[in-house]
């Protein structure tokens, strides 16, 4: 069973950068697609990019060409890479498996964008 904790976020003027982990814990991370999501203050959960085992990633409309996720089967870690970041990317991001699985859900890291 996997276990995934999130770390990275922080506050940051619109424009920057900001890079999120999620380390994996327990056996069986590399059998599994993996994804960031976000929910922001009074909005559903989203997801924001997804990869797969091989490496083959999707992402959503509103973060492709600005966020990049990668994987790491060696270390057992996934990463987002934000650019150009937005007042509308402020939210809670959390990584999971794809489909996500409840109990696989954690604390999760706060972005803020902020001026």
């Amino acid at each position: 069973q996997v276990q995934l904790v999130e770390s990275g976020g922080g506050l940051v003027q619109p424009g920057g950068s900001l890079n999120l982990s999620c380390a994996a814990s327990g056996s069986g991370f590399t059998f599994y697609d993996m994804a960031w999501y976000r929910q922001a203050p009074g909005k559903q959960r989203e997801l924001v990019a997804r990869i797969t085992r091989g490496g083959t990633t999707f992402y959503a409309d509103s973060v492709k060409g600005r966020f990049t996720i990668l994987r790491d089967n060696a270390k057992n870690t996934v990463y987002l890479q934000m650019n150009s970041l937005k007042p509308e990317d402020t939210a809670v991001y959390y990584c999971n498996i794809v489909p996500p699985s409840p109990k696989y859900w954690g604390q999760g890291t706060q972005v803020t964008v902020s001026s």
